[in-house]
């Protein structure tokens, strides 16, 4: 009840600030280094140029540029609403939009591997394109970075209203995986985080309903980090997949403070999600990786993101970037982890990464 009423505190705290808007500084590139983001997004224009919780009918594509600090080490991800100060903060230096889908093809000819970032409740666009800037760049992943931006509130008591955005996305990532492929894009990796996780289940599930297969020939692989989903309705979709894109990873952490709430709002405090399962037996029958990022949980500064904040784990991940060159006729770097040869080839695979970098493999 104690960490019930803390959260709710740090809730109410967060709703007060107006987070969708981010000061543009062109100048923040004369001192920190570029990182060009790409985007969709279904959340709606406002008048001051902003992208908010308002969701939007049209598919609109995006290019933003983002500075990141001279300072930065990894796993950090410092930023201000206004006065950012390039030199210690990633900063928004430059927001195109496209007028379609066309003006973005020119934008990727030659492009064969994107990396696609789905971010999770309660994230603003600016937000995202900090976030999916710093992981891209701690880990090193080639090819161009993509994020799909959803129409969360932005908010901590909009939960609810997140949940119905999320099912209203649906459509808006399928058609943004469609279009890459459309324009000659070889390799999509979808990474997923949190909320962003259901979604692109519910996204794939829904396609796979259309185009039995079409999954496994649009991505070549599939990160859920966290995912703040059901397990029973994890098996469900993954029913409907059959044939899911390979890797499939689902990186979880047992030590997960937000999925522990998220249950509790849920009113089943004794049960888990899937981002912080305890055993992978459920899972037994699904031909997925699991990786288990508990032992990094001290050294994060998320426990609901310690993919992206412990630099102990970012650099064990970028050393196996290292070791596949491309998304391309290797695999996802990741998937190095834990190499077919070692894998259940007839299920889930266990992958339990311990402080030191060895990678237990074992089959439930």
């Amino acid at each position: 009840m104690r960490y019930l009423i803390l959260c709710l505190t740090c809730l109410s705290l967060t709703a007060c600030v107006d987070r969708s808007v981010s000061e543009t500084l062109p100048e923040a590139l004369r001192v920190g280094t570029p990182a060009t983001v790409f985007a969709t997004t279904t959340r709606a224009r406002e008048p001051d140029g902003s992208y908010g919780s308002r969701r939007a009918e049209a598919l609109r594509y995006l290019e933003l540029t983002v500075s990141i600090p001279p300072s930065h080490t990894p796993g950090e991800l410092e930023f201000s609403y206004a006065d950012p100060n390039p030199n210690k903060q990633f900063v928004l230096a430059d927001v195109t939009e496209f007028s379609g889908p066309q003006d973005l093809k020119s934008r990727l000819r030659g492009v064969e591997d994107v990396i696609l970032f789905v971010h999770g409740y309660n994230a603003t666009q600016s937000e995202t394109a900090f976030r999916a800037a710093q992981l891209t760049h701690d880990i090193g992943i080639p090819g161009s970075t993509f994020i799909y931006s959803w129409p969360s509130q932005a908010r901590g008591t909009g939960y609810a209203y997140d949940l119905d955005s999320m099912l209203f996305a649906r459509d808006g990532l399928e058609t943004t995986i469609r279009n890459l492929k459309a324009m000659g894009v070889k390799r999509v990796v979808l990474m997923a985080h949190s909320m962003g996780g259901a979604l692109s289940m519910e996204m794939m599930r829904q396609a796979e309903l259309r185009e039995p297969g079409w999954s496994k020939r649009n991505l070549e692989g599939v990160i859920l980090i966290s995912p703040d989903l059901d397990v029973d309705l994890f098996r469900s979709q993954m029913n409907s997949i059959k044939s899911p894109p390979d890797p499939f990873v689902v990186m979880v952490s047992k030590k997960d403070k937000v999925l522990n709430l998220s249950a509790r709002l849920r009113g089943t405090a004794d049960s888990q999600r899937l981002g912080n399962i305890t055993s992978v037996d459920a899972l037994a029958e699904y031909p997925i990786n699991v990786i288990d990022t508990t032992a990094f949980n001290s050294d994060a500064g998320s426990s609901h993101f310690v993919a992206a904040t412990s630099p102990a784990l970012l650099a064990i991940l970028s050393s196996v970037r290292s070791v596949s060159s491309t998304f391309g006729p290797d695999r996802p770097g990741i998937d190095v982890l834990a190499p077919p040869s070692t894998r259940n080839p007839d299920g889930a695979t266990e992958i339990v990464l311990t402080e030191t970098g060895q990678a237990q493999v074992s089959a439930p």
